[in-house]
């Protein structure tokens, strides 16, 4: 990871859709930049979209490292947009992509760039994403925001830390977590599994195949709904 690119970004919307903000944290060299935005009537994935391009439209890094908590822009930018490329923009089910200008536009800049993204949890404790959400929900909500720009010396929040340590340790807590269950996705089929080995055998050999440990009941339900999401793009 590049530490001295970090990106964090954010996206609001109130009544989804409604008024909403955007968010993004550029910290390039000794050279940290806050920047957001306003839409008067808009959605919460157009929101995240948006801080991304903004983000990448003003970042000078050749490999930023991009921080967000949505995984709809991280799967969207790293799997879905090659298929919906092939396919004229259309879903699997010969529907039209919602959000395509922005999806066009993200696709173009990533092309640009190496970029490496990665997914932090909401609301979390996570200083970077719970800098960027304040941002994006002050702008949503139409309140004045003062941005910031300025030396990593004299910003509030340690991104490098919070990034190299943070991030990780919370990835290899979460790997030495006992199970909850395991879910997999085979040929578009979500299934639950109760051990290790009844996920492995459903997956193994099976091309495209995914699958995933959660910790917890909510985990669960979250992924599924992920993946349902996923399967309808």
């Amino acid at each position: 990871m590049n530490e001295e690119a970090l990106v964090f970004t954010d996206g609001a919307a109130k009544g989804n859709p409604g008024p909403g903000g955007w968010a993004a944290i550029l910290a390039e060299g000794d050279t940290v930049t806050e920047l957001g935005g306003h839409e008067p009537h808009t959605t919460n994935n157009r929101m995240e979209l948006t801080a991304a391009i903004m983000a990448l439209e003003n970042s000078k890094a050749a490999a930023p490292a991009l921080f967000t908590d949505s995984s709809y822009l991280i799967n969207g930018i790293t799997k879905w947009v090659p298929s919906w490329q092939r396919r004229g923009w259309q879903t699997i089910k010969k529907e039209n992509v919602l959000n395509r200008d922005l999806w066009e536009a993200l696709a173009v800049l990533t092309a640009k760039k190496n970029i490496s993204w990665h997914y932090v949890g909401g609301h979390v404790g996570v200083p970077g994403n719970e800098r960027t959400d304040a941002i994006a929900t002050a702008f949503a909500d139409g309140k004045h925001t003062r941005l910031f720009k300025g030396t990593r010396r004299d910003y509030p929040v340690n991104l490098t830390k919070l990034a190299g340590i943070e991030a990780s340790e919370n990835k290899k807590n979460h790997s030495r977590a006992k199970a909850y269950s395991y879910v997999s996705l085979v040929n578009g089929e979500i299934r639950r599994h109760d051990t290790w080995a009844s996920c492995e055998a459903a997956v193994r050999g099976k091309p495209n195949a995914r699958f995933r440990k959660v910790t917890s009941a909510r985990e669960e339900s979250a992924l599924i709904a992920d993946w349902k999401k996923s399967l309808r793009q």
